[in-house]
């Protein structure tokens, strides 16, 4: 069975803006966009509401998928889309999905007034548990977004993609991730810039002789393991330029402040069998939550 890149869809306008998302990657690897829609057993709102008809309900489920697909093909010509219908639970039903899939797309929307995005329970969970990339997408996300300024300074589609910002933890580089990173930047013909932040050194708060020096000393270090963790890669993938960013700082923050500009962010997230709830990492949920850009999430190993 060929792969797909797969869109979760409902109603919201997160939803609506990941669709546009997807078909767009889904032509930039060359693969089919299939569009799901879950309808549970009894929807939540039909519990609070007991006089909707659940067949009305369905009706209307298969009809707005279906106008969703067919904006799709008239906005995006040559690109192949696939519907289906599943019943069950949202979360399930869509790792489930996931596991068929190049990567999983789920709409993120804003959270109003305040700085940050609201990432629910269900996309939450189908982050910590899906084994497939999964990418988040927020509702004002436009195409333009990922691109850099024409030559009269506005935004647009058809200037270059900004570059694709990799999270990565050079204690514990993952091939899985680095792979699809610059697979990711080599495809949209942009800079990858590799992130990786370290920690201050712990005599810094108090300011002893010699501070500078071991600064200094673990710069330079740390810039070098990130090079030796990247220099596989550079060969593998000569085309893409890498941008190398080993800062000291806190990992959430550094990367949310490398990440402003860019068109893709990926992040990493470790497979675990735990049984106490969803294991994302604290880097990864405080992208999810804080970064405007569309957010990969790549589960590895």
């Amino acid at each position: 069975m060929s792969r797909t890149v797969t869109l979760g869809l409902d109603d919201s306008p997160e939803s609506r803006a990941a669709a546009e998302w997807a078909a767009r990657e889904a032509l930039l690897r060359g693969l089919p966009l299939k569009i799901v829609h879950v309808q549970e057993p009894t929807p939540r709102y039909t519990a609070r509401t007991p006089l909707l008809d659940l067949e009305r309900y369905r009706r209307w489920a298969e009809q707005s998928t279906h106008e969703s697909a067919e904006g799709i093909r008239l906005r995006h010509p040559g690109i192949e889309v696939i519907t289906e219908q599943l019943t069950g639970t949202v979360a399930d039903v869509l790792c489930e999905a996931a596991g068929f899939a190049e990567l999983l797309v789920l709409g993120s929307r804003a959270l109003g007034g305040l700085q940050g995005f609201v990432v629910g329970s269900v996309s939450l969970g189908i982050v910590a548990r899906a084994e497939r990339p999964v990418v988040l997408v927020r509702a004002e996300e436009q195409a333009a977004d990922e691109h850099g300024m024409d030559p009269v300074g506005v935004p647009s589609a058809a200037a270059p993609f900004r570059p694709v910002v990799l999270g990565l933890d050079i204690d514990q580089p993952d091939d899985t991730l680095l792979e699809f990173a610059f697979d990711a930047a080599a495809r949209r013909k942009a800079a990858l810039r590799a992130v990786h932040a370290w920690p201050e050194p712990p005599t810094s708060f108090y300011r002893f002789p010699g501070d500078a020096e071991l600064h200094d000393t673990l710069e330079r270090g740390q810039a070098s393991l990130l090079s030796k963790v990247l220099r596989p890669w550079r060969e593998k993938f000569p085309d893409v330029e890498v941008i190398e960013a080993s800062r000291c700082g806190s990992a959430p923050q550094v990367l949310a402040n490398d990440s402003r500009d860019a068109s893709l962010v990926v992040v990493g997230r470790r497979i675990r069998t735990g049984f106490f709830g969803a294991h994302i990492g604290h880097v990864t949920h405080s992208a999810l939550h804080h970064i405007t850009a569309p957010v990969a999430v790549v589960a590895h190993g």
